[in-house]
């Protein structure tokens, strides 16, 4: 068995030593060179060890004053569930209500955008076909907590009143909904997980740190005929947020 990278046994060291109180929340870290001294290791290890715990919530840095012990935070409960969709309402918003905070979204709809290799695989269509995008930050009492980027094939809706996610009589009532505005019944998505760290562009927009940790979600609904009717990236910050899979059982 490998032995432990020692950034990871330094970042063991500093929790242990949060959780036994000897810093609370607030206070501000030694030196990085004052650490290292203590613990025998060089500052580019408690660098790596900081880092990773900042990525976690454990730690926040302060541009030119240091590294602190991050407060305690309430993580938002986002619910996955295709069985969550309602004619009326949002399954966010509620999420959000349950929580005691005010859930919205901010987006923006561009028509006719290309769709790349890897979405054109996605909704099974050829690379360079049409695709209405629409780009989401979800938000818990005006903080942003969620980024999704949705991309529709264009033909599939081109002409209805449905073809912008945000825009006319139907606006915000979810995929499934939508689509059966026109006639197409969506009967399942499927959904993959990954943690990953942040991009830049979604650690300034989600206002966390460029190496913390995320969950990117790629899902994508099809319809009773089997054609994928919609796919989206979901970005959810892991130390802000707990995703919770509900899982319908149909009884036999």
């Amino acid at each position: 068995m490998s032995e432990q990278p020692p950034y990871l046994r330094i970042a063991d060291v500093l929790r242990r030593r949060i959780a036994d109180q000897e810093w609370a929340p607030g206070d501000r870290l030694p030196s990085r060179a004052q650490i290292a001294e203590e613990c025998g290791v060089g500052e580019n290890v408690i660098r790596r060890a900081q880092e990773l715990l900042i990525s976690q919530g454990v730690l926040e840095g302060r541009a030119g004053s240091g590294t602190y012990v991050a407060a305690p935070r309430q993580r938002v409960r986002v619910v996955r569930s295709s069985a969550r969709e309602q004619p009326s309402g949002s399954p966010f918003r509620a999420d959000m209500k349950a929580a005691g905070k005010q859930g919205d979204w901010e987006s923006r709809t561009e028509a006719k955008v290309p769709a790349s290799a890897e979405i054109a695989g996605r909704l099974g269509i050829a690379e360079g076909d049409l695709c209405v995008r629409t780009v989401y930050e979800f938000l818990a009492d005006g903080r942003p907590v969620q980024l999704s980027t949705s991309w529709e094939p264009y033909d599939l809706t081109a002409g209805t009143l449905v073809v912008l996610p945000e825009g006319g009589p139907h606006a915000g009532v979810g995929v499934v909904n939508r689509m059966a505005q026109i006639g197409v019944t969506v009967s399942h998505a499927v959904e993959q997980p990954e943690p990953r760290q942040a991009s830049a562009e979604e650690a300034s927009l989600l206002g966390i740190q460029k190496s913390a940790l995320v969950t990117h979600i790629r899902r994508t609904y099809y319809s009773d005929q089997g054609r994928p009717v919609e796919t989206a990236d979901i970005v959810v910050p892991a130390a802000m947020c707990e995703i919770v899979y509900e899982i319908p059982v149909n009884p036999h």
